[in-house]
Parts: C-alpha cells; structure tokens; sequence
C-alpha cells in the first residue's frame, strides 16, 4: 500500500471466496473463460478464503506484526483468510534499516504464522520510491542504482520459495494526465531501473510471481493507467521477468470504483500477466459499500487470470483510513454488510466471460490531473475561509506512516500550509501529495500544484512517513 499508497501507502495483493461448483472438464480458453456453477445454499462456503480458494484464487489481508497479539484480529485472520501481505515490515527502511545490515524479525512474524496456517504470501515492497531509510534517502546515481539492486537481491533471496508474489517495483508512475514516470531519486539513476528491478528479483527468487503495483490505475482511460499497460507491454515483448500487475483499488466518493474496471483488468490480463487487487478498500457505508465490494469481486470473478484480492487490513480500527469505515469488519471484528456482499459474491461465481476484443493500443483521452481526493467530511466545515487539518496515523516499532487530511473551510481556498509538530526524536524521511519544509520538530507542509485548490467544505490527503514516534497533536492549517 503505497501508504499513499501506504497506503498504502499502500498498501495496496488481492483475492476471493467460495460455493459449490461444477468443474466439466477444461478443453480450450472458451471453457476456461466461463464459469460453470451449480449454486447451493446448503454447501455454500462461509468463509472469503474457502471461497476463493474453490474458485482457484485467494482473498487475503494486510496485516501488520504488532496486532499478532491481539485475539479479535488473529482470530478473524486465521478464519477468513488465505493470503497476507505485510504492511510495512517488508518495506525498504524496515528490512534494511542500515545499508548491509538486514533485518527481518517483524517480517518472519508474518511469514511464519502465514504459512504455519497454509496460508500465501505476498511480499511487499522490494523497490520504491517512498519509506526508504535515511542513508538510501541520501545517495543517487551510480551508487543508489547498485544499493537497490543490492537490496533487491538479499531480500528475495532470504525469503525464496516462501513468497507466493512480490510486489517488485511499487507506485513508479506519475498522478495526472502526463502518463509520465514519477520523478524519484530511483528514476534519476536511468529510465531502465524498473527493468532492472525485475530482473535481479528473478534471480534471487526465480519461483515467485513478480508485480508491478500502483494505485489510481483502475480506470482504463486514465493516462497513468495506460503508461502502466505500455510499460507492462514492452515487457513482454522484449522478455523482461514480470507475472502480474497490481491494481491498488483505494475507492471513495473523489476516486469512485469506475465502470469500466472490468475492461481494466481484462486488458492486462490479455497481455499474458496475473492481475490481483492488492490493497482494495472502499470508503462507505450500508448498502452502496456492500454492492462496489460486490462489484468488485464479480469483476474479478470474470477474469480467468484475476487470480487474487487482498483487502488492506481486517478491521475498519484497522484500515490507515479508519475514519472512511472502508473494511468488512467493523471496529469490534463483527462482519460488516460488505463482508456479506462479498461471500455471497464469491459463493455465486464467475458466469460472465472477459470481453473478447483485443484493448486499444492507442491511449484513450487524458483525464482530468486533479488528484482524488476522500469524501467530502460529515461535519460541517470550519467557519470563515480558513482550512483544518487532522492525522491518521499508521505506527509500528521504529516507524510510522500519516495520512493528513486538508478540509477547506466556508469558502474556497486557492493554497495550504499544514504544520505538524513532531515528537523529540521523529523525522521525516519522504512526503507524497505535499511538499515539505524541515524533517523534524515542527514541520510545514505544502500543498502541491495539483491539490492546492478546495471548494468549499472539500477535503484532500497528503502522507509522510518517519522514524521514531509519529504525531500526535492536531495540525494546525493556513490557507495560504
């Protein structure tokens, strides 16, 4: 997740659940396109995992070490799902916190318990752009390039024949209508790094699927979208090593669940590559939630090589944006209607074969460059024509991630500056959606050409992340 992706930031793999199906024998791509199901309610399964796995696929959960202790969280884990993906013990500044000094005890937390249960794997992040550690922060060139493949190498070939797909290269492209790459300091040592990436995780762990991940790559005439689908599509055909592509899947009222997902993952898939949701969340409540979670689901279903959904985090107290309740449980682990949508999603099945035509080999027209941004807030907005700001905090040992949320006031703001006070010890070590002034103490955040611009009572996000303790003092905004 990218936690902006973090959100995840992040994170953002995917998968589904189970019922009764007939299986006739598979003779050609036709058969294997449609699904042939003969539904009971008497021998449905009652599980997300049990259920996709009868459909051949997975349905897992971000999870994150610290919350292995709670009872509520294991035990809705244990039952509903067949497939993990760490949050952040597997990012860069939590697996190589020095350069050449690996460690990998919250991360082996996970993948013991994963696969003691039988459970896949799905590792995350080998290469990015975000959560690396100060001393990667602090190189370029010739020098970053041989780090990260450096990196990339010891990671995977520690944890090899026990990763089912690793998310190679995270959120590499550009937001906007530019379908540009994204300007990092990975992406200043040459234009082939991600190449490169891919294949020195092919080396060091030639069984795992290798993925491409990155969010807003939902809707297919999204020009980020349609970069990722050329890159994916020059790598096939020049035999660069890459399995899948990751679609984040972040849904809210600013970045809606799209009609045309569908068409989305079909199009990558006819490119020769696994598709797998990786980090879907959807903001929401009662009945609209629980259809775009079915919506969802069913999409997949009807994607022969959609062959995972992984929903970032298990209970909404869970989710790094808590405050949108966009899981399938609530915060005491009791099953949301989504949940329900999504069983009974998966007990019905796949009967809706991917579209036969070939996808455009021309970009469609750009979309709009705003940025999506979460719903707009429930609570009236602040008087006069000043802005607010609160945090979101996604905290491990050593670490965290933030998400800050901007809310314009009474009337529309045409720029902000957000101070977060930070406590003695913490720094700032990246920033996404903002840009930012000093790494610790108090720090000013400002908004970008893309985000700067509220109507009023609207709302956008911007993330850091750090080392140490994050904060916990209510920003202050200035409309600028």
């Amino acid at each position: 997740m990218n936690n902006a992706s973090a959100r995840a930031s992040g994170r953002p793999a995917t998968r589904l659940r189970p019922r009764s199906a007939l299986v006739s024998a598979v003779v050609g791509l036709a058969l294997v396109a449609t699904a042939v199901v003969v539904s009971s309610s008497a021998s449905a399964a009652t599980t997300l995992g049990a259920s996709a796995a009868e459909k051949g696929r997975y349905f897992g959960a971000a999870i994150a070490a610290n919350k292995l202790s709670d009872s509520t969280y294991v035990g809705i884990l244990n039952r509903e799902f067949n497939s993990v993906t760490p949050e952040n013990e597997m990012k860069i500044d939590a697996t190589e916190p020095q350069q050449n000094q690996f460690s990998f005890t919250n991360a082996d937390r996970i993948v013991n318990h994963a696969i003691s249960r039988g459970m896949k794997v799905r590792g995350h992040t080998l290469a990015w752009h975000s959560q690396q550690p100060g001393w990667m922060q602090n190189m370029s060139g010739t020098a970053l390039r041989n780090a990260m493949l450096n990196h990339v190498t010891r990671v995977a070939t520690y944890y090899r024949g026990k990763i089912d797909s690793w998310d190679v290269v995270n959120e590499a492209f550009a937001d906007g209508g530019s379908g540009a790459r994204r300007d990092s300091n990975l992406q200043r040592t040459g234009n082939d790094w991600i190449e490169a990436a891919f294949r020195a995780a092919r080396a060091a762990d030639p069984g795992a699927k290798l993925c491409y991940n990155d969010y807003n790559t939902d809707d297919w005439t999204h020009a980020k979208t349609q970069a990722v689908y050329r890159m994916v599509q020059d790598f096939k055909q020049r035999g660069v090593p890459i399995d899948c592509v990751g679609l984040q899947s972040h849904f809210n009222a600013q970045s809606p669940y799209p009609s045309n997902y569908r068409t989305t993952l079909s199009s990558f898939a006819a490119l020769g590559v696994d598709v797998q949701i990786t980090e879907l969340d959807i903001e929401g409540s009662g009945t609209q939630q629980a259809e775009t979670y079915r919506r969802v689901v069913q999409d997949c279903l009807a994607v022969p090589r959609c062959n995972g959904i992984t929903v970032w985090g298990i209970r909404d107290s869970d989710s790094w944006r808590s405050y949108g309740t966009p899981l399938l449980f609530d915060n005491n682990g009791n099953k949301k209607q989504a949940y329900n949508a999504t069983l009974e999603a998966l007990n019905a099945g796949g009967t809706t074969p991917p579209p036969t035509t070939a996808p455009p080999t021309t970009s469609p027209t750009p979309p709009p460059t705003t940025s999506p941004t979460p719903p707009p807030p429930t609570t009236p907005p602040p008087g006069g024509g000043g802005c607010t700001a609160s945090v979101t905090l996604n905290q491990w040992n050593g670490g965290f991630v933030a998400t800050v949320r901007v809310t314009a006031g009474a009337s529309q703001i045409n720029g902000w500056t957000v101070g977060v006070s930070l406590p003695g010890g913490a720094s700032v070590t990246g920033t996404w959606n903002a840009q930012a002034s000093g790494t610790s103490g108090t720090v000013n955040f400002r908004n970008v050409n893309y985000n700067g611009t509220l109507s009023p009572g609207s709302s956008t996000e911007f993330g850091f992340q750090g080392t140490g303790t994050g904060p916990s003092a209510t920003p202050t905004c200035t409309p600028n």
